[in-house]
């Protein structure tokens, strides 16, 4: 199912190693030529984080961004651009983000793109997912999942729901130590990753959305410590009706 020239679009850096760490290496072997377009810088915004954090900002942001270049090395992948954009902020600019990935297609040529699945996970790998399909009649587009919520648990690597075009790639040893090793780069975002499993990787070509609905019913992994009564900056309180409303402004546009 991997295409010979293929183009990873990542939300976040470290995206590109909890979705797909084991596929890339498996689609390398096959002979494919690999990319990746990472379309936020992985920070939260300046102005989001606690202010006495805000002095060592550009150094964390430059952290994340070496990190995601020693994973990229370590993965044999080729990163083609690097966006300035904050995270939690790839959801509410869709129309720039399309811009930016039709000109990497422009440049490279892939015959495939690799997006995150819609699942409620992040609101950046959801209205990514949506840009996907934008390109859907263009090229080959594959999700991957990463994590999700649905039925109030913690779920890695695994869909919502399954069909007959899911793939579920069980991971041999080596396979799984690899994983572990690129997630280790992401020594800053260690505390976000730990959940994050390393058994299986599952894909599929991009699946037929409502994308004027949230993912599942219930709570979303985003959403999911919103009972807190205070805006702390690693809460995300993005509404998954704004999140959908956005996404199909977009689509409809």
């Amino acid at each position: 199912m991997f295409g010979k020239r293929i183009l990873i679009l990542v939300a976040h850096p470290d995206d590109e190693v909890v979705a797909c760490a084991a596929s890339i290496a498996r689609a390398r072997a096959a002979g494919a030529d690999i990319y990746a377009l990472y379309l936020t810088h992985g920070c939260l915004a300046r102005d989001v984080v606690w202010p006495w954090q805000r002095k060592d900002y550009d150094a964390r942001v430059a952290t994340r961004h070496n990190e995601a270049e020693q994973a990229a090395a370590q993965l044999g992948i080729r990163p083609i651009g690097w966006s300035s954009r904050a995270a939690r902020q790839l959801w509410r600019e869709l129309p720039q983000v399309l811009a930016q990935v039709q000109a990497a297609v422009e440049q490279i040529r892939p015959d495939q793109l690799w997006v995150p699945a819609y699942e409620g996970g992040n609101p950046d790998h959801d209205g990514l997912n949506a840009v996907g399909f934008k390109m859907k009649a263009r090229l080959s587009v594959l999700e991957f999942a990463e994590y999700n919520f649905f039925g109030g648990k913690a779920r890695s690597n695994r869909f919502i729901s399954s069909d007959e075009t899911v793939r579920v790639t069980d991971l041999t040893q080596g396979e799984r130590a690899a994983k572990r090793a690129v997630l280790n780069i992401y020594a800053s975002e260690r505390g976000n990753l730990s959940s994050i499993g390393v058994d299986q990787e599952s894909y599929r070509p991009l699946a037929a959305y409502d994308y004027r609905q949230p993912p599942h019913q219930g709570g979303l992994w985003y959403a999911r410590f919103q009972w807190v009564p205070f805006r702390h900056p690693r809460v995300d309180f993005t509404s998954p009706a704004e999140v959908s409303a956005a996404i199909t402004q977009f689509l409809s546009g």
